[in-house]
């Protein structure tokens, strides 16, 4: 059954961090529900919804911004007690408003996940977990990578205290007490936790994870190890997962799971049968979902999902139905509620008109005093910049609080701009001049009227590093812009995986010298992506990466005074050591570095690129033929004589310029990847064969996989 949902906006707070609205439970059976929200105004708020109106219950006063948002209580009451993470600090109120706990804990960083389970309060900063009961430290854990998310399964139905950290390593770790009890591999960094069925199921044991690049998924916790039980993958390219809830919003009697992505997303998944979850329904918002919840607040007996949005903006998705009875002329008959909430709107809009103008009035005055005082006005931009393994392309999505007015994006270093459906801002580039100023890229994105989130892609050249920087400027008046540095890496397509296959042929770099432990590693988080920039605890680390473009490996194992690196790409190799003995310079330290160099691994590489070239070149020439084949088209009428294959380039013309416009600069990329292979090969023979290259070249446009192995063999 297709749900079918009206939206409702009920209120607007400040910025809202994720995980930070809940609902208060009902006094009754379908009796309508208390609103909580934080927002990163430091203000918590709390409303009732009356005759389609907010009506405050109760609102503190401003602090600092709020980072989590739950509800607590005795085992087996109803959970109305609400507790909200400020800085390092936990603040417990009731559902009244009266505050009747301030707990300052021992942590040194701010608080970035909660989790509350009766007497029992589980926190972590970026890298600590810290578990609390009566406010009393209990237990401690140091994770190896930053925690996202954490969570407890339900005591009354497990019977001892079991909390799972979220990491960005991919990874869930299940604690028992102080130490960890095992890790949970993951097909994504999880953001976001949460009890399957809102209660872990029949046996308490089973969580619903959400990761950054927007996979779903169903994971059993067992007293000894995990057990998979279901997972979605993200074919339709949609944002991260933010925030999950369970609610019975379909009626059926089963709870659907309600996912909020970071695109704007709204889904419902319900079950055919306990492991076979199904899309049925799915609703866009025009900004991110930071909080979900199912349950009934606008009207008693209607039930709908209630989203918090980044800016703060509180919207239903109920199943109350919008009552429109059609005229003669299509008129609506507005009922008599309808008409005094669209008066009390005019009116209210007007008072704000007249407030604007005299605030202008004001500070048009006051800026041309003697005295006047330039001031800035502050915003709040949500930014993310990630590595997608599908395209070997990483994505930059700005979201601001309020509309966009325009993005520059400049950058020191070669990059594409790729191509994104979602984005309707209109780009224009500017000539730049890379040598005095090392300005590579230089482009504009000039947004459409209310644009508050963009998103925008571009691909690196492995080896070439610097910054990226994104000046973003909103439609608020004194202009103001503000700037945000993004760094590219010089093994910027390579992304942590879990492991690797070691019977491919692998090249050896092996470094030795007086540095310590901390030294390398910050060299290995200079070089490779989502490394955490914590020196990890003991003294050897082991790290497994991928090449998202080309699918080739790099193993690092590195401690104090050494480091390993292997790889099957010996591009990459050369990449590390470059950059590795460009670091150790700087820091004037001395490095013996040596490497082993296996022939085979640079005919198992041009066997891993060659499908790409291939495919990259028919599609090229392809593309070339359209415009002629076209224009025979138009003089002879029809295209029956053309051979099949011709005629079929021109059925697909669309859908080949399309693909050809999303990724501008493959083929050249992929013929540098080859050369610079080639070089690499050559370089650690002491051999110069730059002057070969234009011949390179040649054979790669004859696309021959033998002969460009035997090209590399003979040079």
């Amino acid at each position: 059954m297709e749900p079918s949902l009206a939206r409702v906006d009920y209120l607007q707070v400040g910025v809202t961090a994720q995980k930070t609205m809940r609902l208060l439970p009902a006094s009754g059976k379908k009796a309508t529900q208390k609103v909580v929200v934080g927002d990163q105004d430091g203000v918590v708020t709390c409303f009732g919804i009356k005759k389609g109106e907010a009506v405050p219950v109760f609102k503190t006063l401003p602090g600092q911004k709020i980072s989590r948002l739950e509800l607590g209580g005795a085992l087996n009451t109803p959970q109305e007690k609400i507790f909200v993470a400020i800085g390092s600090e936990v603040r417990g109120f009731t559902k009244r408003g009266k505050q009747f706990l301030s707990f300052e804990t021992n942590l040194t960083e701010s608080i970035k996940a909660m989790h509350i389970s009766g007497a029992d309060l589980f926190l972590c900063a970026s890298y600590i977990y810290n578990h609390y009961c009566d406010c009393k430290d209990q237990h401690y854990f140091l994770s190896g990578d930053k925690i996202n998310d954490v969570l407890c399964l339900p005591v009354d139905k497990v019977s001892c205290i079991t909390p799972v950290l979220a990491c960005q390593d991919r990874v869930l770790r299940v604690l028992q007490g102080s130490n960890l009890l095992y890790e949970v591999e993951l097909p994504g960094p999880p953001a976001v936790l949460a009890l399957s069925n809102g209660n872990g199921g029949d046996s308490g044991e089973e969580i619903v994870y959400g990761t950054s690049d927007g996979k779903l998924g169903v994971t059993q916790i067992t007293g000894t190890k995990a057990i998979p039980r279901w997972e979605i993958g993200n074919e339709k390219k949609r944002g991260g997962i933010l925030c999950i809830d369970s609610f019975d919003i379909l009626g059926d009697g089963v709870k659907e799971l309600l996912v909020g992505r970071d695109d704007g997303m709204v889904e419902i998944y319900n079950f055919e049968s306990a492991d076979d979850p199904v899309l049925r329904h799915d609703y866009a918002l025009s900004e991110s979902i930071s909080s979900i919840q199912g349950g009934c607040v606008g009207k008693d007996g209607y039930d709908e999902i209630l989203a918090a949005t980044y800016s703060g903006w509180l919207t239903g998705l109920t199943t109350e139905p919008v009552h429109r009875e059609g005229g003669s002329g299509e008129e609506l008959k507005l009922s008599q509620e309808m008409q005094n909430k669209i008066s009390s709107l005019r009116s209210e809009l007007e008072q704000l008109q007249l407030k604007v103008l005299q605030e202008r009035e004001k500070y048009q005055q006051s800026s041309h005093s003697s005295t006047a005082v330039s001031s800035v006005p502050a915003f709040s931009v949500n930014d993310k910049f990630t590595l997608n393994k599908d395209d070997a392309s990483y994505s930059l999505i700005l979201e601001v609080q309020t509309a966009i007015d325009n993005v520059l994006v400049q950058s020191d270093v070669p990059l594409d701009l790729l191509d994104v459906d979602k984005n309707s801002a209109v780009v224009s580039f500017s000539s730049c001049d890379s040598e005095p100023n090392s300005n590579f890229l230089l482009a504009t994105y000039r947004c459409q009227a209310n644009t508050t989130r963009l998103e925008l892609k571009v691909r690196s050249i492995e080896g070439q590093y610097g910054t990226l920087q994104a000046y973003v400027t909103p439609r608020i008046q004194p202009k103001t812009c503000q700037v945000l540095q993004y760094q590219i890496k010089p093994l910027s397509l390579h992304q942590r995986t879990h492991s690797i296959d070691q019977d491919r042929p692998m090249n050896t770099l092996m470094l030795k010298g007086q540095f310590s432990f901390a030294e390398i590693h910050s060299w290995v988080v200079f070089c490779l992506p989502e490394v955490p920039e914590k020196t990890p605890a003991g003294e050897c680390i082991t790290f497994y990466f991928q090449n998202t473009f080309l699918g080739t490996q790099l193993e690092s194992t590195y401690r104090k005074g050494e480091g390993y690196f292997k790889s099957d790409n010996i591009s990459t190799i050369s990449i590390l050591k470059d950059v590795l003995s460009k670091e150790a310079t700087k820091r004037k330290i001395n490095l013996n570095i040596s490497y082993d160099v296996n022939e085979e691994s640079v005919r198992h590489t041009l066997k891993l690129i060659h499908p790409k070239l291939e495919y990259q070149q028919l599609l090229a020439k392809k593309v070339h033929l359209i415009d002629a084949l076209r224009e025979l088209q138009v003089h002879e009428g029809n295209v029956d004589f053309l051979l099949p294959k011709y005629r079929s380039i021109l059925e697909e013309a669309d859908q080949l310029l399309e693909e050809y416009k999303r990724q501008p600069a493959h083929l050249e990329r992929l013929y540098g990847m080859i050369t610079d292979l080639f070089i690499d090969k050559f370089k650690f023979k002491g051999t110069n064969v730059k002057t070969k290259v234009p011949l390179l070249l040649e054979i790669l446009d004859g696309c021959d996989q033998d002969g460009l192995i035997a090209f590399f063999d003979a040079a």
